[in-house]
């Protein structure tokens, strides 16, 4: 079913320190009307990376996670620096936290977090043709490559130092988009 896009009727933004809120005053097609809240954060977006080390292998990264006090297991990511193409951020990103460049890139799609509320976009990007290459980066210590297989994301997704949301997803996509290319 294709509806309308609601009319905005006013929109008042509001600095917050590192993101932006637009309060969004909006009139549905059914004559209902509401506010919504809209968070916009500083910067040019994000990546995320499926470096493949073989046909059947990708390179995790293990960095520790302080919005659950751990350490995790995912994908290289990061945010695309002003002047930066999602490719080159993502060739970068992969020098940074994984010691390798890639010479082939592509980007796959994009992905939202929580389009409710959030304006903020991560380009999927698989890397395959990899070669050492490490730049400095800003983290605070090495991460650790774990390469793991994938046809074993079953046992991968169990696992519970693998929860983020743009890893599983970025996975499942790269191995179908792999598969079926």
């Amino acid at each position: 079913m294709s509806r309308a896009l609601p009319v905005i009727h006013r929109v008042v933004t509001e600095e917050t320190g590192p993101y932006r809120v637009d309060h969004v005053d909006l009139e549905f097609s059914n004559g209902e009307r509401r506010q919504f809240q809209r968070l916009h954060g500083r910067g040019h977006g994000a990546v995320v990376v499926v470096p493949m080390l073989d046909a059947e292998t990708v390179l995790l990264v293990r960095e520790y996670a302080a919005g659950v006090h751990r350490y995790e297991l995912g994908l290289v990511k990061g945010r695309i620096d002003a002047g930066e193409t999602p490719l080159q951020a993502a060739d970068r990103e992969l020098k940074e936290e994984a010691g390798y460049g890639a010479r082939s890139l592509l980007a796959l799609r994009e992905l939202t977090l929580a389009p409710t509320y959030m304006s903020h976009v991560t380009h999927l990007v698989l890397a395959r043709d990899l070669y050492p290459e490490r730049l400095p980066g800003d983290e605070p210590e090495p991460l650790e490559p774990v390469p793991w297989r994938l046809d074993a994301l079953d046992q991968l997704i169990l696992r519970e130092d693998f929860s983020e949301g743009r890893s599983i997803a970025a996975l499942f996509i790269a191995r179908e988009w792999l598969r079926n290319k």
